[in-house]
């Protein structure tokens, strides 16, 4: 596996030479990352070209209809799965709870459904609330000083009559990768349906859907580079079975029945600019370019991100063991957790540290992040929260230095 090139990749994000942004070191990713350009051209020429209603029989419109689907054949592929088993929307928020309500029509009273407080609310709040339609909610717990989900104590809260896990990918604060295939394997021997939030993983890598069998995938495009839309893949005779929601007379069409509102068709199109990027890094690290499908294309640029994102990690980890006036929220070992790195400061007030690390010009923030319950059961007061660090692939060493020193003076 090469090394990503650094400059290469950053020369494809235009934040890196905006003026506006000069000597920011940005360690906010996980909350959005900077967009890429080809996204950004792809959605200042659909303003200009064709912002009229799609599918129309006229040139501007066929060609948007066009652009919107090629995003979502190229984004399919990238991440395995069928273009129908593909559904934009708004957010990941909006999106998990269109999909509570279509699974409502199908849940009897006393079936059970399975959430964490380990997950963003945005994947377990919405769930949660079939409580009032007599659905039986079961929490997975994480550990307390850890953060972390242990697989074993899932068969504990299997059942007959378990009708759907919900768990992410990987935490937005303590960053451990969840062994999502393993889990799966879990719930579908009992039964149930597998929804999965990617959010916090897949801007280290679009997944191999398929290989994870997650029935449902669901990620946020503006964290991936791309546009401020939701996406997320839902097997195909999953999508069939479950209750539309949206207008009556689209009931027979997989791909509206999961969209109560009517889609942004630039963003739609714009987000072919991230196939683009990906598209571009992996033919500028790898000699046999054409001849490889999407789906391999995949699995190399994740590979890529990822070992360059490790790299960078290990090193902040390094130094944020050795202080014991912080706590890292989860593992410390860069092996087995995603560059979203949360700490809890023990001696001096967050905001205070975050404040101090500004005049470095190091951007971060202190939340909870919407795992407000994840917070709260580790131990932390969920307001102000803890202090995040979050980064991707185009971060560099020196920005990584930078932190790092930002942080000896201002804890």
């Amino acid at each position: 596996m090469p090394q990503l090139d650094l400059a290469f990749a950053r020369s494809h994000f235009p934040a890196f030479s905006e003026p506006s942004l000069k000597d920011w070191a940005f360690f906010e990713n996980a909350g959005g990352s900077y967009a890429c350009g080809p996204v950004i051209d792809r959605l200042t020429r659909f303003y200009r070209e064709t912002k009229v209603q799609p599918y129309g029989p006229f040139p501007a419109s066929e060609k948007a209809g066009k652009e919107m689907d090629e995003a979502r054949t190229r984004l399919a592929g990238y991440l395995n799965v069928a273009e129908d088993e593909l559904h934009f929307g708004p957010s990941t928020t909006q999106n998990t709870y269109v999909l509570a309500q279509a699974f409502r029509g199908s849940l009897q009273e006393g079936d059970e459904i399975i959430v964490t407080n380990q997950d963003h609310e945005a994947n377990s709040g919405a769930w949660r609330r079939l409580a009032d339609s007599g659905i039986v909610v079961r929490e997975w717990q994480v550990d307390p000083e850890s953060g972390q989900l242990d697989p074993a104590d899932l068969d504990e809260l299997l059942s007959k009559k378990t009708r759907l896990v919900a768990f992410p990918h990987c935490s937005n604060i303590v960053g451990h990768v969840n062994p999502v295939a393993e889990i799966a394997a879990k719930a579908h021997a009992a039964g149930a349906v597998v929804v999965v939030d990617g959010v916090s993983y897949a801007p280290h890598g679009f997944p191999d859907i398929q290989a994870l069998d997650a029935d449902i995938y669901l990620f946020s495009l503006y964290k991936t580079y791309g546009p401020h839309q939701g996406l997320m893949t839902v097997k195909r005779a999953l999508a069939e079975h479950l209750e539309n929601q949206g207008h009556f007379f689209n009931a027979g069409n997989i791909l509206k029945k999961l969209t109560p509102a009517g889609p942004d068709h630039a963003q739609i199109a714009a987000s072919a600019g991230i196939a683009d990027y990906f598209d571009a890094l992996h033919d500028h690290h790898f000699a046999d370019g054409d001849d490889i499908d999407p789906a391999e294309r995949g699995r190399r640029v994740h590979a890529l991100l990822e070992g360059q994102e490790k790299t960078l990690l290990a090193p902040l980890l390094d130094y944020l063991r050795q202080r014991n006036d912080i706590r890292i929220m989860g593992p410390s070992d860069p092996a087995v957790r995603a560059p979203t790195v949360a700490i809890h400061t023990k001696n001096k007030p967050a905001p205070e540290v975050v404040e101090g690390m500004r005049k470095h010009r190091i951007a971060t923030c202190v939340s909870n992040f919407y795992a407000y319950r994840l917070v709260e059961a580790m131990g932390v007061a969920p307001d102000p929260g803890v202090l995040r660090l979050s980064f991707v692939h185009y971060t560099s060493p020196e920005e990584i230095d930078r932190l790092i020193k930002a942080m000896e003076q201002s804890l």
